[in-house]
């Protein structure tokens, strides 16, 4: 048998191996998420959940589904703590709010492509140098959370205290709005719509990204936008990101001052809080 006969058996057989090996996986993969899927939700666990705002306003069928959404997430999310330990607390309230968003939206309801969730205590403390004309700074920015590539980062000090209360502000949902937002391949402000319904999203808030920048350039006669915030005119998807938490956490506010931006979110989550 010649060298290249010999070289292209194994080809052959290192494929047909990565084939079993994948099928192998693929079968072990469907038969966890079915053993997850069957888990029953324990009291303790909704007792958790039953001190956030959110949980108690929905329905009994959304409350089943949000609990088979949140086992999903725990069991296929890695937890880090940093200079802390990852309670059950932690990974409850954070999976809640993370599938709070998803829920209408999409079947799987588990932001694929999201592989860990990094917790630290307090507020982070990073640094940054910025140039202005050649003058070189170093400055301190403090953060409440991020999000990048396919981590999410949390301050479980500032997370825990919006969690259990409403607030203008929730970091988990933030930062989870801007998951959303790259599960298209962007971080643009647009999440992943159906065709028709990108013109309406882009017109409207476009138009109201514009306007709040204008405000938040000269700063002063904020008006209704003060709802919106300064930050909210950093760009596109911290616009978005924004107004996500508001629609979650001051649903009317939005509503009576901007129905339009409320309008387009609604369309987009589809959630029916009960009174």
């Amino acid at each position: 048998m010649d060298y290249y006969s010999s070289f292209l058996i194994f080809l052959l057989e290192v494929g047909f191996l990565g084939l079993f090996l994948f099928i192998i996986y693929a079968v072990y993969d469907r038969y966890r998420l079915k053993k997850i899927a069957e888990t029953p939700f324990s009291k303790e666990y909704e007792d958790v959940l039953k001190k956030t705002p959110h949980y108690a306003r929905l329905s009994e069928e959304d409350k089943q589904k949000i609990q088979r959404s949140v086992m999903l997430f725990i069991n296929t999310k890695e937890f880090v703590g940093v200079r802390m330990s990852i309670t059950t607390e932690i990974k409850l309230i954070i999976a809640f709010y993370a599938c709070l968003l998803l829920l209408h939206v999409s079947e799987e309801n588990c932001y694929e492509n999201l592989k860990t969730i990094i917790v630290y205590p307090n507020t982070i403390i990073t640094k940054e140098i910025k140039s202005n004309g050649g003058v070189y700074t170093n400055e301190k920015f403090f953060l409440e959370g991020q999000s990048v590539n396919d981590t999410v980062i949390i301050s479980w000090h500032e997370a825990k205290k919006e969690a259990y209360h409403l607030h203008r502000n929730n970091v988990i949902i933030h930062e989870f709005a801007h998951e959303i937002d790259f599960m298209d391949g962007e971080i643009d402000g647009v999440p992943p719509l159906e065709k028709s319904k990108y013109g309406s999203w882009a017109h409207i808030l476009g138009k109201n990204f514009d306007a709040l920048s204008k405000v938040a350039i000269k700063n002063r006669d904020w008006g209704k936008y003060k709802i919106l915030g300064r930050y909210a005119a950093t760009n596109e998807a911290e616009f978005f990101a924004v107004l996500t938490e508001l629609y979650f956490e001051k649903p009317n506010s939005l509503k009576q001052n901007f129905p339009d931006l409320y309008n387009e979110l609604h369309k987009f989550y589809k959630i029916e809080f009960l009174e």
